[in-house]
């Protein structure tokens, strides 16, 4: 099960069904869960706690310092969740603070050289494609797709279900159900991730009649989303007005083209 040329840390806490490949390092605080699997010349240091059923493809660096200036060496936290796949050279960085934490959740695939940057929070079952890049502190909400090469500014939410687009860049929050394209360019709604999800055929008409209002009727955004708040009851409408209202760094326009959202 632990190949003889890794190099483990007897403070390390590894379940007893454990494998670990050729070349490994494991640092002191690391704790695994049962059933992991750490790939060849993975690296996993820091505070990092991750639970069962984890596979780490070969090269991996998860809990390595933060890419931050002011980070000062202080041991710091990265915790991972059940069932999530790391593909070959991910990267996952701590957080920059002991009272903070860069955290993944559960059943998430990080496609080859995905970088997750300091303090972020990747939630569940969310497709990071080869080469994403989140900044520090960015947050994925659950079912979301970022196709490849995609990057995320700083601060930024995306929220559930939504998708970016190949190359796509956002510097701010992009709403659920949304997708992505170019720099800020928001393009429509992810209608086959709804469905796919499960979202009745209502809720879906209701999400794309809140997005039309939002985003295509010409008003100021903070009027429209006044103006909408109290007129739409589905789940998933609230939801994306409840994304909205708390947003922080504005949120990504949309490109007024003819888009996803036009038809099922």
């Amino acid at each position: 099960m632990i190949h003889p040329t890794a190099i483990i840390s007897p403070k390390a806490k590894l379940d007893p069904s454990v494998q670990v490949g050729p070349y490994a390092i494991i640092d002191d605080g690391v704790e695994l869960g049962a059933g992991c699997v750490v790939g060849p010349h993975v690296y996993l240091t820091g505070l990092l706690k991750v639970g069962a059923g984890n596979r780490f493809h070969a090269g991996c660096v998860i809990g390595d310092s933060p890419q931050d200036l002011k980070y000062d060496g202080t041991p710091t936290r990265v915790r991972i969740g059940d069932n999530n796949v790391f593909r070959e050279h991910v990267t996952v960085h701590r957080a920059t603070k002991p009272d903070g934490e860069t955290i993944i959740g559960s059943n998430n695939l990080l496609m080859a050289n995905v970088h997750v940057g300091h303090n972020s929070h990747v939630h569940d079952r969310v497709i990071l494609a080869n080469g994403v890049l989140l900044a520090g502190h960015v947050t994925i909400f659950d079912g979301a797709f970022l196709s490849g090469n995609a990057a995320v500014h700083q601060f930024v939410r995306v929220g559930t279900l939504a998708m970016m687009q190949g190359l796509s860049g956002v510097t701010q929050d992009l709403p659920p159900f949304t997708v992505s394209r170019a720099m800020n360019e928001m393009c429509g709604l992810n209608v086959v991730g709804m469905r796919r999800a499960g979202i009745n055929a209502a809720d879906r008409l209701e999400v794309k009649k809140l997005y039309r209002q939002l985003f295509r009727s010409g008003n100021n955004l903070r009027a429209a989303l006044a103006e909408a708040q109290g007129k739409f009851t589905g789940e998933p409408a609230k939801a994306m007005l409840a994304f909205i209202a708390a947003a922080k760094r504005g949120v990504v326009a949309d490109c007024g083209g003819v888009s996803d959202d036009d038809s099922e």
